[in-house]
């Protein structure tokens, strides 16, 4: 396993913000893959997340396996494979540098639109809007997906306007992801990201991404998010700015 200390100063809270995501900080997990970039490639840093994402996938499934929307995610997931199939095919083809920049450009974008509409703007799609919109949306998803784990702007911008009750939402979104985080195992292995090294990385950070996800539950109930969710996103643009300075330079 990876031992050096640099990773584990960065990953530890990286991990920790995904347990906290997965506990009802919805959006926070978004900065755990760049903070983790900052010491090692961004495609070894996500092949090291997506077994915790996994497991953690579990959990959220179980919890919402009666309330889901089907025609959603028949919409949706046909371009989930499409754009995990782009996120792939950039990773495999492009340099190291050109997957950083990509991932310093969606950390930043991603966090603007958190930041817009946590002040009440909104970019979304039309309620009505038809099927093959949403397989577009699920492009869109499943690149960010491969690319950073940071999905969830494209498919809420779909979803949300259709105004599905919250349960029904959560579980689609709990399905939505679960299926795309395992679409994503065949393209991380061909990317030979699942090595001994790895999985042993991700096995030692994974009891910590269990006990984050719980401490989110019981935190979710009793902090007031905006100033923290503010703080948050600020530092997944400075972050996202760093590993664009670093790619091009």
């Amino acid at each position: 396993m990876l031992t050096d200390p640099l990773f584990y100063a960065l990953a530890i809270p990286a991990v920790i913000l995904v347990g906290l995501a997965k506990g009802g900080f919805s959006g926070l997990g978004s900065a755990g893959l760049p903070l983790m970039a900052l010491a090692i490639s961004p495609v070894q840093a996500a092949a090291i997340l997506l077994p915790i994402l996994i497991v953690q996938d579990v959990v959220g499934v179980w919890s919402f396996r009666r309330t889901w929307d089907g025609r959603v995610l028949a919409a949706m997931l046909p371009g989930a494979v499409a754009g995990i199939f782009l996120g792939w095919l950039l990773a495999a083809r492009v340099s190291a540098d050109a997957v950083m920049a990509a991932l310093g450009a969606i950390s930043i974008l991603f966090a603007v639109q958190r930041l817009w509409v946590e002040r009440g703007g909104r970019i979304v799609a039309s309620a009505s809007s038809p099927a093959w919109v949403g397989s577009l949306f699920g492009v869109a998803a499943g690149f960010t997906s491969q690319i950073a784990h940071a999905g969830s702007p494209p498919f809420q911008m779909w979803v949300m306007p259709k105004r599905l009750d919250h349960l029904t939402f959560a579980g689609t979104a709990a399905i939505f992801f679960a299926v795309v985080n395992w679409l994503k195992v065949p393209a991380y292995l061909a990317l030979g990201q699942f090595t001994r090294e790895n999985m042993l990385t991700a096995a030692a950070l994974l009891p910590l991404a269990i006990v984050s996800t719980y401490a989110g539950v019981v935190l979710v109930r009793r902090v007031s998010g905006t100033r923290f969710y503010t703080a948050i996103y600020l530092l997944m643009i400075a972050v996202g700015a760093k590993l664009l300075w670093d790619a091009f330079s």
